[in-house]
């Protein structure tokens, strides 16, 4: 009775991973170099909105584009360099120019509110533009001339949208 108790306990510490052995009655766990667990995880940002990642710096910050087709918006959401925590800035506007087919544009995205998160315009995480012309377009280059986040200011941040500008 007892061996077949051990037996159920093994088969159950297996499916946890690891490697088990029984020893004089006893259960002992024993470890296995290199097994998942013991790994370092890649590191690999996702933009939490499925929207476009542009980084800023040596990922000291990232941008997220996600654009609405439907209403014409784009917006801009502030990010940490791990993409995980949103970063408010006190900016009032995030000029991005644009070069698409059917010319150049400049955008002006403005500081959103949030009464849910207590974000208000001046410190906010959130910017967003209209315009008619992001309806209709799903492709464009685009440089953010002049971002100042926290401490630092970021000069000619170019990307292509909807890839990005990281390495990943």
């Amino acid at each position: 009775m007892r061996f077949g108790r051990s037996l159920a306990i093994l088969a159950v510490l297996g499916l946890a991973g690891g490697s088990w052995c029984l020893v004089r009655g006893r259960i002992r766990a024993t470890a296995l170099a290199g097994t998942a667990h013991d790994q370092p995880k890649p590191h690999q940002n996702h933009p939490p909105h499925g929207g476009t990642p542009v980084v800023l710096g040596d990922e000291a910050f990232h941008l997220e584009l996600v654009r609405d087709p439907g209403t014409g918006t784009l917006r801009c959401y502030v990010l940490d360099g791990e993409m995980e925590e949103f970063v408010r800035i006190g900016a009032s506007r995030l000029t991005l120019e644009v070069e698409r087919d059917g010319g150049k544009a400049t955008l002006a995205l403005l500081p959103v509110a949030d009464l849910a998160t207590g974000e208000t315009v001046g410190n906010t995480s959130l910017f967003e533009a209209r315009a008619e012309w992001l309806k209709t377009t799903d492709r464009f280059k685009g440089v953010f001339r002049d971002l100042k986040i926290q401490d630092q200011t970021f000069k000619a941040v170019a990307f292509a949208f909807p890839e990005g500008n990281g390495k990943d």
